[in-house]
């Protein structure tokens, strides 16, 4: 018996070392997290609205930067709580909140949370193993149960498109320029999804009127006409003194903003924006 136990206790430490080893985080970011984790403590019993609405706050006016997750040629879990691009903070706000709510409020929890949240099945295995397009990673996220699919139940129609983008512009993604292995897979990864037969969204001309069926702290992934393409941007639906708006990194504020503009308003003044995905989270 002791024997087992400390073959399963070496095989956990290998483990745990192995996926140490799989993190790219700078030192700041362990501060920004104890300071972070210090904040959240007193909503930590609350509501994971209310524990989410507060992680989204924390970030207030943090710069947005992207292609903070290709900058290394190996496929690593990027953990970077200094900057945000609209992906990035959605998935840092979610897993940290996931973290918060675990009652596990450490480091490698929250590195682990972000793990299954960003890759498929929560299993890092290259590039093609990070869930590239949104109606993907929202699928795989519904699947784990973090997320809830509501668009369909909000009204929405069926997008039938075919999603190829990443393929068909292969220039615009480094490690698809010159690699055709990684671009076979990145096909295959397409193929899958289109055999799917689209995605739910919710018509920007129908979200005023399910303005208060759309939950507070909802995430919102506004859909697009760009060929190819399923969604432009991504953040968290926000109310506020009856007003529905959403906070995100705004690559026009370069920040972290709570956006004045309406959920609505914001999706009409966007010439390819046609809705939005509703996935509120579990």
């Amino acid at each position: 018996m002791k024997n087992k136990i400390s073959f399963l206790l070496v095989g956990w430490l290998l483990a745990l070392a192995t996926f140490s080893q799989s993190i790219d985080y700078d030192p700041q970011d362990k501060v920004i997290f104890e300071e972070y984790a210090k904040a959240v403590k007193p909503f930590q019993s609350k509501s994971k609205e209310l524990i989410l609405q507060k992680t989204a706050e924390f970030f207030l006016e943090k710069p947005y930067v992207a292609g903070t997750l290709d900058k290394k040629d190996i496929e690593k879990l990027v953990i970077n709580l200094r900057e945000f691009d609209c992906v990035t903070f959605v998935e840092t706000v979610i897993a940290l909140a996931n973290t918060t709510a675990s009652n596990d409020l450490t480091f490698d929890n929250f590195a682990s949370q972000l793990k299954q949240i960003r890759y498929r099945n929560g299993v890092i295995d290259g590039y093609d193993s990070r869930l590239h397009y949104t109606s993907d990673w929202a699928e795989n996220n519904v699947e784990k149960k973090i997320l809830s699919a509501k668009s369909q139940e909000l009204g929405g129609i069926l997008e039938t498109k075919n999603i190829d983008f990443m393929t068909s512009q292969r220039s615009a993604y480094n490690a698809l320029k010159t690699d055709d292995e990684m671009l076979g897979k990145i096909k295959s990864i397409e193929n899958d999804i289109n055999k799917r037969k689209g995605f739910y969204y919710l018509p920007k001309e129908k979200i005023t009127s399910k303005e208060a069926e759309i939950p507070h702290m909802a995430m919102i992934a506004f859909t697009t006409l760009i060929k190819g393409l399923d969604t432009t941007h991504t953040g968290f639906a926000y109310k506020k003194n009856g007003k529905l708006t959403f906070i995100h990194a705004s690559s026009a504020k370069n920040k972290v903003v709570l956006d004045e503009k309406t959920l609505s308003d914001y999706c009409k003044g966007q010439k390819s924006c046609t809705g939005i995905m509703v996935m509120p989270v579990l």
